[in-house]
């Protein structure tokens, strides 16, 4: 058919309009990941205290535009090109109304550019979470609806793809599982964009005079429905291209396709309340909500997230077996191809993920222990050891893969591409590690001055504080070139990397498998002990650290 292609690498089939969107939205997200972290890079020459770059203003207005920048713009660009590339390369089916992806697609860019001029204006510098009664320059909320919409389009059209395809019967039976983790981060984007619409439209009235207040606490509430739930949508998208590149390298399928599903489903049910972490120090809810939801709803949102550390190394396993690798534990673990980026970065992005912003997270989401790190730079590095070593880490490798697949170019610097997931994911779950460090000895999450030099009350941190502050510094500029180093490999390789062929490759023969990422199944078998070894290592770090934790909290409350 004219509007389709037929990729050379897997043989299915690919629309080409759908293409197009695919490659706009995710070259656009690299962009905006180069400037986002431009801007993070000025951050963490602020915060490492022997530096100490900027002064208090622009260290603000860098700080809101990285958190826009890198928490929203760059991930859901690239989310919203996972969702294309799902629903029409993997179901071999057309994209449901291009035009209006092109609408979608102009209108987030369009918000982008808005929101990043109010930044840049320097009226604006409310930081991320943009809390009330601080207050932007309208067109900064303006810029946020108009992306938000475009997304939700996105987000509709992605949805009408899978009625499409299962209307034409371009697959069989029930979604690849990939696919199905695709869809529960929709589901849960459109959630999340609600949210975000219902406190961001009343806060645009509220900037341009048409409303005259907003209570700060019933904001919070509704905001973190938006502002943690975003990141939700980034651990579904990015536990799908785990299972996708598993597929794709290993043919792999996981240990049980039917518990892998229930863990998404558990991600649709429970994983938002997990933004109630950010309001446990809040007067105005109730103990009955919070301790809901930072114990039994929490424990059925980490129990999806477990199961899915624990299959997508297991089916890799299982799939590395097969092949001949049964010597040892982990002889599957060391013949697997860490030279490739696109395995690296994906397998870096599972092991960070989990046991640094996994053991992390739970941690800090128990309603006690909160307390002691609430509003401490813990959280940024709780969040960069998920967002950046986890979504970010998985979707570079993605890309690794989707330059040849759909670009047909081959990757330009290959031994800078090799190299660059240990820098990026060293660097950057080193600094998490040393700022969650830090914020465990109390060094603040938003305060520029670690010194306090101009304040009229001094506080001293301990030394170790200072030193983790530094490491963190170092580590942070390492990551940083690490992701420099993954934006020239993306650029440069469509700019400068050699033509691969576009002749297609044979079509699949009738009755044929399909490649493993786009059809389903299971790997038949549950023998994969190198990963239940992994699987208690982890359990055992999460015991001592949440031991350790309870240990200090008690410290700080003693009695005589």
């Amino acid at each position: 058919m004219a509007d389709f292609r037929t990729c050379p690498v897997t043989g299915l089939k690919v629309h080409l309009e759908g293409e197009k969107l695919i490659k706009w939205n995710a070259v656009t997200a690299i962009v905006f990941l180069l400037i986002g972290g431009l801007f993070g890079l000025l951050v963490v020459l602020t915060r490492w205290p022997e530096v100490h770059l900027l002064p208090a203003d622009l260290f603000y207005m860098a700080l809101t535009a990285h958190g826009a920048l890198i928490l929203v713009v760059w991930i859901v660009f690239f989310e919203v090109a996972v969702l294309y590339f799902c629903c029409t390369v993997l179901l071999q089916s057309r994209l449901a109304t291009p035009k209006w992806g092109w609408v979608g697609y102009w209108l987030m860019l369009i918000g982008t550019l808005i929101t990043t001029v109010a930044v840049l204006q320097g009226n604006s510098s409310v930081m991320f979470t943009s809390y009330v009664p601080m207050q932007a320059a309208p067109h900064f909320y303006l810029g946020l609806i108009l992306f938000a919409v475009g997304a939700l389009i996105a987000c509709f059209i992605f949805m009408g793809t899978l009625v499409i395809a299962k209307d034409e019967k371009t697959y069989e039976g029930s979604l690849p599982l990939v696919v199905f983790g695709a869809l529960v981060a929709c589901i849960i984007a459109i959630y999340t964009i609600a949210s975000g619409a219902i406190i961001l439209i009343p806060t645009f009235l509220w900037s341009v005079g048409y409303i005259s207040h907003i209570d700060p606490l019933m904001y919070k509430v509704i905001w973190w429905g938006f502002g943690h739930s975003s990141q939700q949508i980034n651990v579904s998208a990015h536990i799908a291209v785990w299972y996708a590149i598993a597929a794709i390298l290993f043919g792999a399928k996981p240990l049980s396709e039917k518990v892998s599903r229930m863990a998404f489903l558990l991600y649709i049910f429970f994983l938002q309340i997990a933004s109630a972490h950010h309001l446990l120090v809040e007067p105005g809810l109730s103990s009955e909500y919070k301790i809901f939801n930072t114990s039994y709803a929490m424990y059925l949102a980490v129990l999806g997230s477990m199961i899915h550390g624990l299959t997508v190394p297991g089916c890799i396993e299982a799939a590395q077996r097969q092949k001949g690798f049964n010597k040892g534990l982990f002889e599957w673990l060391r013949k697997a191809p860490w030279g490739n980026p696109v395995f690296s970065g994906m397998f870096l992005s599972l092991i960070l993920f989990g046991f640094l912003g996994g053991i992390s997270g739970v941690t800090m989401g128990v309603e006690q222990i909160n307390i002691i790190i609430h509003n401490t730079i813990y959280v940024p590095g709780h969040f960069h050891a998920t967002v950046a070593t986890g979504t970010t880490l998985a979707f570079m490798a993605l890309t690794y893969f989707l330059i040849p697949t759909l670009f047909r170019r081959s990757l330009a610097f290959p031994t800078m591409a090799k190299w660059q997931p240990y820098v990026f994911g060293i660097g950057m779950g080193m600094a998490a590690l040393f700022m969650m460090g830090a914020g465990t000895l109390g060094v603040s999450r938003r305060h520029w001055d670690i010194a306090f030099t101009d304040a009229a009350l001094k506080f001293n941190h301990p030394q170790a504080a200072w030193l983790m502050m530094g490491l963190a510094g170092i580590f942070g500029v390492m990551a940083v070139i690490g992701g420099a180093m993954f934006c020239l490999v993306a650029v440069g390789s469509l700019l400068w990397g050699e033509k691969l062929s576009m002749e297609p490759a044979p079509a699949p023969a009738a009755g044929a498998a399909k490649p493993a990422v786009a059809s389903h199944g299971d790997a038949g078998t549950f023998t994969v002990p190198g990963t239940f070894t992994l699987a208690m290592v982890f359990l055992i770090a999460f015991v001592l650290y949440y031991f350790v934790n309870w240990k200090y909290l008690a410290s700080t409350w003693g009695l005589s």
